[in-house]
Order: structure tokens, then C-alpha cells, then sequence
């Protein structure tokens, strides 16, 4: 006999917690291409294989490990040989000295996100999180904490600074900071994040011993593909004194183009990087063996590495420097629209000021399926959108730059330029 939804009795987090709607919005795009319809997809955080393929000698590293049948159990806070090559890595890339001790791998990002609520935040403690951003208001509510949302500004590029955090830290646990960010695929500059970790390293000081602290958690995924003269800022590089209160995030997700490849890592403070490791261990949320062993492999050629970002890094930006530029000529033209320069990652952050829902508008009229910032918690910047290049193939770019100056044309009152924001 089958039961309605209605008549289910789980548990609360069952009954309350809503799915992904950033996946709703992207599978339904996927949905209609299937179906045959002709869409620009520029939703998906993710990169298109045949475009984008991962690093030829990571493939044949993977291919190599299963050949080698190595398809047993790994460690559960991930193989050795993989944190020591990730502890070496760690230092050459950012200059930071973290033990494979204190280095915990895991199937992607996700795990090691939700590790980290998980042994830092009780039922109602506060969390601060700025939207737009990903997922992190899922995550408080997974660890039935307290939301502490920061609306940021375009003026600062949608990144959280001091001034906006300062006024909430004083009972919080836990900052989820993200930088380049997700989605607007900007940067913290040094000084707004050394700003940031003073403020956290002064509260922990005013708690004193024995007090539970504030940690900043910081997603660092997509540092390795900055564009141009921008510099990946991180927390104990800029601040060291926030090393004790600092975990760290990253993966090949990003920076390889390795999404469904799902290694990732986490490092940190012992103490939290060990409770992480007990929690995640009880999960089994490991990256499969043959990935470690491939991983481990590829990081040690740091030759391999570079020669994979450089050319990878100029695709990217060269289709988000061709579609920055062209919005930035209809908006000379009188068009109501803008963006925010690139400066990393596979995002471009986009103002649409046209009325109604220019999503449904774009997706309707003209084939381009965007995402808007309220599917990542945005209240405030209803007009703002996040455009993905991962999956653009660049003979793609001009008829969609055509089709989306149409809908503008047809659907927008031209801009007054007095009133417009150079971004």
C-alpha cells in the first residue's frame, strides 16, 4: 500500500528541509534540452567534458590505478600518500605549512563542508553566511543552527567585509566565507580579508579560555583559477594569527575541471580536523582509492599541473572577458543591463533590470537559461544573476549575446546613464 507525501510521519528535518534550488532550476533546463529544445545552459556549475576535460595525465593516472586494481578500502581520512603530496602542495601553492596530520580527503567539498558544521555548530548556535552564496543556508539548517544572513552590496563585488560582519560576531561559532566566491566569481582582496580575520582572532580573545570560539570556514575551491592580475587571498596568509580558528576547503573539482572525478580536502586545526575525521569516518564520504592514488600521482608533478591551468585558465577567461564586454557595450548603448568584471573562476555576475522575472523571460525568448541570486539566498539583488561558462563552447557566445540583446530590446526600458553604476 503506498502513503501520500502528506501522510508520511519522518522526522522533522525531514519535513522541513527543501531540495536544491539551484539543481530544480538546472535540472529542469536539462529537462527541456533533452526534450529537444535549443538552449544556452550557462546555470551549471560544472564543466562540459568535451570542452573541458580534465588533465590528460590525470586520466591516464586514474586509468593506471584501476588497472593496477587499486579498488580496495582507502583510509578513511584519506591515504597517505595523498596528504603528504597534499601537505607539499599546500605549501608550494600558498606558501602554508599544514602536516598531512592535519589534512583530512574526502569525496569532494561537500563532506568535508558538512563535517565542519557538524563539529563546530550545535542546535541554535549562530551562523554568519553572506548570500548570494552557495548552500550554506542548507547547511544550517542540516546542524539546526541559527541563520545570520549578510546581504552584500555590488559595490563590494557581493563580498562580506568587516563592517557588515562586526555587528554579529559576538555569539556566533561559525563564518562561512567563500573566496573566489560562488556565484559571483569574485575575489576578497587582502586588506577586506585581513580586515575580516582580525575581527574573528579580537572575539576569540574577548572569550577567553574555555569559551566555545568562532571558526571561519573558508571554500577556497576555485583559488586556482584566477584571471588576470587577481591574487587568491587566504585567511593565515594574510593574518596568521587566525591559523587557530581557520579551516580550509578545496578540491580538483574546479581547478582541473574534475567534478565528478570527487576528491577533495580539507585542513585545518588538529583538534577540528580530528572530529571532522571521526564524523566523516562514520559517513564512509571517502574519494575512491583509485582517485587518491591518481590525485597523489598528478599533484607531484608540478610541471603537469601548470601546463593543464595556463591554457585551461585562458578559455575561461577569454569567453567571460567576451561576454563582459559585450554587456558592457548595451549598456553603453542604452540597455538595461551591466556585470562586474571577471576576476575568477567559470562566473560572470550580471544585472538584468528589466521588469518581471528576466530568467523566465531569457529562457522563454531567447533560449538562455541563467540562475538568479534568490536561488542562493539572495533577498536584496533580485536583479543580479549568475552566468556559468563551463559549458560554453565559444562559436556558441555570439548568437547568444544576439539573442539576449533582443530580449532586452524588447522587454527593457532603455537605462538612464545617471543613474547607472559603472561596476
Amino acid at each position: 500500500m503506498q502513503h501520500s507525501t502528506s501522510q508520511l510521519k519522518l522526522s522533522q528535518l525531514a519535513a522541513s528541509i527543501p531540495g536544491s534550488a539551484i539543481l530544480a532550476f538546472s535540472n529542469a533546463v536539462k529537462e527541456r534540452i533533452r526534450n529537444g529544445e535549443k538552449i544556452y545552459n550557462l546555470t551549471v556549475g560544472d564543466f562540459d567534458p568535451s570542452v573541458f576535460p580534465i588533465p590528460r595525465v590525470l586520466e591516464e593516472a586514474i586509468i593506471d590505478a584501476y588497472r593496477n586494481r587499486q579498488t580496495n578500502y582507502p583510509l578513511a581520512e584519506g591515504n597517505a600518500d595523498l596528504r603528504e603530496t597534499l601537505s607539499s602542495f599546500i605549501a608550494d601553492v600558498q606558501g602554508l605549512c599544514y602536516p598531512a596530520s592535519d589534512i583530512l580527503v574526502a569525496a569532494g567539498g561537500r563532506p568535508l563542508i558538512y563535517a565542519a558544521y557538524q563539529v563546530i555548530v550545535d542546535p541554535g548556535d549562530k551562523v554568519i553566511y553572506p548570500v548570494p552564496s552557495w548552500n550554506n543556508n542548507y547547511y544550517v539548517q542540516l546542524t539546526k543552527g541559527h541563520h545570520c544572513r549578510i546581504e552584500t552590496r555590488p559595490e563590494h563585488h557581493f563580498m562580506p567585509v568587516a563592517e557588515e560582519i562586526a555587528p554579529h560576531i559576538s555569539d556566533a561559532v561559525l563564518l562561512a566565507l567563500c573566496s573566489p566566491q560562488n556565484p559571483t566569481g569574485t575575489c576578497y582582496t587582502a586588506d577586506q580579508l585581513k580586515d575580516v580575520c582580525r575581527l574573528v582572532v579580537k572575539e576569540n580573545e574577548r572569550r577567553g579560555p574555555g569559551k566555545k570560539k568562532l571558526y571561519i570556514l573558508y571554500d577556497q575551491i576555485y583559488h586556482l583559477l584566477t584571471h588576470q592580475q587577481t591574487e587568491h587571498a587566504d585567511p593565515v596568509s594574510v593574518f596568521p594569527r587566525v591559523k587557530p580558528y581557520c579551516i580550509y576547503v578545496d578540491a580538483i573539482s574546479k581547478g582541473f575541471a574534475a567534478t565528478g572525478v570527487r576528491v577533495g580536502w580539507g585542513y585545518g586545526p588538529e583538534p577540528v580536523i580530528a572530529k571532522m575525521k571521526a564524523v566523516l569516518s562514520h559517513v564512509g564520504a571517502w574519494a575512491p582509492m583509485a582517485e587518491q592514488k591518481a590525485v597523489a600521482s598528478f599533484l607531484q608533478s608540478r610541471d603537469a599541473v601548470k601546463q593543464f591551468l595556463d591554457p585551461f585558465k585562458k578559455e575561461l577567461f577569454d569567453r567571460l572577458q567576451q561576454i563582459y564586454n559585450a554587456i558592457r557595450l548595451f549598456k553603453r548603448e542604452g540597455l538595461p543591463v551591466d556585470a562586474i568584471a571577471p576576476q575568477a573562476s567559470i562566473y560572470l555576475t550580471v544585472k538584468i533590470d528589466i521588469p518581471g522575472d528576466a530568467s523566465a523571460l531569457l529562457l522563454n525568448g531567447a533560449g538562455i537559461a541563467l540562475l538568479p541570486f534568490s536561488v542562493f539566498g539572495a533577498t536584496k539583488s533580485k536583479k543580479w544573476y549568475r552566468l556559468s561558462v563551463g559549458t560554453c563552447r565559444k562559436e556558441a557566445i555570439s548568437p547568444m549575446l544576439r539573442a539576449f540583446k533582443k530580449i532586452l530590446q524588447e522587454n527593457g526600458e532603455p537605462a538612464h546613464h545617471s543613474r547607472s553604476r559603472e561596476a
